[in-house]
């Protein structure tokens, strides 16, 4: 193995009603774990997302209404997948586009915070658009000589990009062996996001906003002067993830 881990390393693909994280659901979820003994574990679940999954989705994915009927909703497993995670890093391909957001939220659905500032957090895209500027089934082939069979089904990306990500190493021996040297060579895929998504940033140390109308302000100097806003963004179409760190801010506004 090419990679020296101190703790667990989990790789991470979600297949889902659709692309918006807020208002679309779970309807598959693989993980496969790599351990620092270099033993591996995978779990694949697919859950009843209690919406319908549109055909134009069905179609990429390959599920069906009637595949995922009678299925548990993701709640219902929620602390079995959390425990299976624990303290491990995260890796995946594009992860903070979809898949790590999706899951942070059905997690918070299901009265569980799922944090991420202790974690590293890998990108296998990253690393290949850096490298390459290719998708996963050009990386797949480019890499590994192998035909990405059932593209967007989440094993077989989750083990598609398992595996870019070992030749990946294997090639480009400069990015290290360890995922502190990975993420040092290829830049945290989060950069300065605070709320995962993008719609908080750090800037000069600040948390502020980048949308709407106070994109690029303060998030402290805003609710200050419009308090508002607050519950504007408490009743609109946010993540819970942002609406907790939004939330977070407000109140330690108020202890200082």
């Amino acid at each position: 193995m090419q990679i020296k881990l101190k703790k667990p390393l989990v790789f991470i693909d979600v297949e889902a009603t659709g692309l918006n994280v807020t208002r679309d659901r779970m309807v598959e979820l693989c993980l496969l774990k790599l351990h620092p003994d270099e033993s591996e574990e995978r779990k694949t679940w697919k859950f009843n997302p209690e919406v319908p999954i549109d055909a134009k989705i069905t179609k990429l994915i390959g599920v069906t209404d009637e595949d995922v009927k009678g299925r548990p909703v993701f709640k219902d497993l929620a602390h079995k997948i959390y425990e299976f995670i624990g303290s491990a890093d995260v890796a995946g391909f594009n992860l903070c586009k979809l898949d790590l957001p999706l899951l942070m939220e059905e997690f918070m659905r299901a009265g569980i915070e799922f944090e991420i500032a202790k974690r590293k957090i890998v990108d296998v895209q990253r690393i290949f658009h850096m490298m390459e500027k290719r998708n996963l089934a050009a990386a797949y082939q480019f890499y590994c000589g192998k035909e990405l069979v059932d593209e967007h089904s989440a094993e077989a990306d989750t083990v598609a990009t398992f595996e870019v990500f070992f030749a990946q190493l294997k090639k480009y021996q400069e990015l290290g062996d360890n995922v502190d040297a990975v993420v040092a060579a290829t830049g945290n895929p989060n950069g300065n996001i605070v709320d995962i998504v993008g719609r908080i940033t750090m800037e000069n140390d600040r948390e502020t906003f980048n949308f709407g109308k106070y994109k690029g302000q303060a998030v402290e100097d805003v609710l200050k002067r419009d308090p508002g806003y607050y519950g504007w963004m408490m009743n609109g179409d946010f993540t819970s993830y942002t609406k907790k760190k939004i939330t977070e801010i407000r109140l330690r506004m108020k202890t200082t």
